[in-house]
Order: structure tokens, then C-alpha cells, then sequence
């Protein structure tokens, strides 16, 4: 897979790459916050953005002051919040019009389940609601991320809300916003004859799926789990070899 990667990436003339965050740049931490990029990993990204018709993307699911803060002093794009969010010529716009009124319903519900599993936590982003249990007993974090699940479903449907059950994180959001329209946002600003995705969760299968039948696409699974995407890696630190590799 690398070596023709690699030769496809040399030989393109207009290049995408689309890149996760969090299980996919970054190893993922106890505390969101202090999920920054190394400078290694910094320069890596600059030298890619400024490769010969290249378009580098980070596309995550953060809030966009998050990852603003982590790499929004680079000169490249970004889609947040599962697409609702973007920055296009370092301007971030909205995508998404959502008034975020089911949060104040939602919420309570994901406070309810913290508060009987000590180490999970919510974040509360602009157009989500996510349920962390990475930190907690893995016993814990599972059946209490189960029950949240099963009660969350009941009113869901209602507010055209879905859940998704990701890495040891239960999010809530509109049906309406995910990577994949992200995705799309971007492809239909240009043609590319290049195009790599890299992502590790479940989110990351909306960009996959968009890209499936992409005969130019090079779609990356990072870690385990069943995936649309066509090829894998095993870890960030080999994510980080291959986009070094493209230098």
C-alpha cells in the first residue's frame, strides 16, 4: 500500500489529504486539553501544506476553539465539530445552523451517568454532547455508557438527534452533521487526482464512506475495529511515518 501511496502522491497534480486529530495525529490523553501536537508533528504538517498543490485538512470532531489552539496557527484548513465548523483562509464560518436547544434536554441525562462513574466526564461542544469514559474503570465506563445509550435513544429520534458509540465516547448530535458532509464541502470545491483520509473512529467512517468509491482515494483505518476504509495502520506513530514519507 505505502509504495503506491507514496508513487501516487508524487505523480498527482492537485492532492487532498484529510487528517483526524485526536487517535490519528495525537495519542489520545486522560485530559482533551492536553492533547497538543508536537513540534515535530507541527513541522510535518507545514511542510505537507506547503507541498506543490497540496491541500492539507485537519477534519475533526474538537470544537473549533480546541483545535484552533493546537494547530490554528498553521496556515491550513479545518473542519470542526464533525463538519458544522470550518476555517477556509484562516476565517472560521459556520456550516451548520443549530441553536443547540436539545442540549439543555440532553445534558442532565449525561450528568445523571458521571455522577455514578467517577472518572467519566461530558464535553460540551457548541453541536454535541459526548460522554467520556476513557478515565474511568473500564467496568464501569462500559455498562454506565450502555445504559446512556439505551436512554438517550428514547427522545433521539425526536430532535433528529444520533448517537454514536465511539472510542470509550457516547456522542449526541444532529443526524445532519458529520465528517462525511464535511467531507463532501471540501470535495466540491475542487477536482483532486490525489486524495488521502486517515482517521481511528467511528466518526471517521462518515469520510470513508464519502470517499469509497473515490478511485483516486487512499482511505486509512488507524488501530482496530471493522472499517470501510481500505487500508490500516496500526498507530499514530506510524501515521506519522507515512505523511513523513511524502516530504
Amino acid at each position: 500500500m505505502k509504495d503506491l501511496l507514496i508513487k501516487s502522491f508524487k505523480k498527482a497534480n492537485n492532492k487532498l489529504i484529510l487528517l483526524d486529530y485526536d487517535g490519528t495525529l495525537v495519542d489520545y490523553v486522560k485530559v482533551p486539553q492536553e492533547a497538543r501536537p508536537s513540534e515535530n508533528l507541527l513541522s510535518s504538517l507545514l511542510k505537507l501544506n506547503k507541498s506543490p498543490h497540496t491541500r492539507l485538512v485537519i477534519i475533526t470532531g474538537r470544537a473549533y476553539q480546541d483545535i484552533n489552539g493546537f494547530v490554528g496557527h498553521l496556515p491550513i484548513d479545518i473542519v470542526a465539530e464533525h463538519g458544522a465548523m470550518i476555517r477556509e483562509d484562516l476565517k472560521w464560518k459556520q456550516l451548520i445552523a443549530d441553536e443547540g436547544k436539545w442540549q439543555h434536554l440532553f445534558f442532565p441525562m449525561l450528568e445523571k451517568f458521571t455522577k455514578t462513574c467517577p472518572g467519566s466526564f461530558i464535553e460540551h461542544k457548541r453541536f454535541s454532547l459526548a460522554y467520556h469514559y476513557r478515565n474511568a474503570d473500564s467496568d464501569c465506563g462500559y455498562s454506565r455508557s450502555r445504559a446512556l445509550i439505551g436512554e438517550i435513544s428514547k427522545r433521539a429520534p425526536e430532535f433528529g438527534l444520533k448517537i454514536t458509540d465511539g472510542n470509550k465516547v457516547v456522542e449526541v448530535r444532529r443526524k445532519d452533521i458529520d465528517k462525511g458532509k464535511g467531507t463532501l464541502y471540501v470535495l466540491e470545491k475542487e477536482d483532486f487526482d490525489f486524495i488521502l483520509s486517515i482517521g481511528d473512529d467511528k466518526t471517521d467512517e462518515d469520510m470513508f464512506e464519502v470517499l469509497k468509491n473515490n478511485k483516486y482515494a487512499f482511505t486509512i483505518k488507524v488501530g482496530a475495529g471493522e472499517t470501510s476504509a481500505k487500508y490500516r495502520l496500526e498507530n499514530v506513530q506510524q501515521v506519522i511515518v507515512l505523511l513523513n514519507e511524502l516530504l
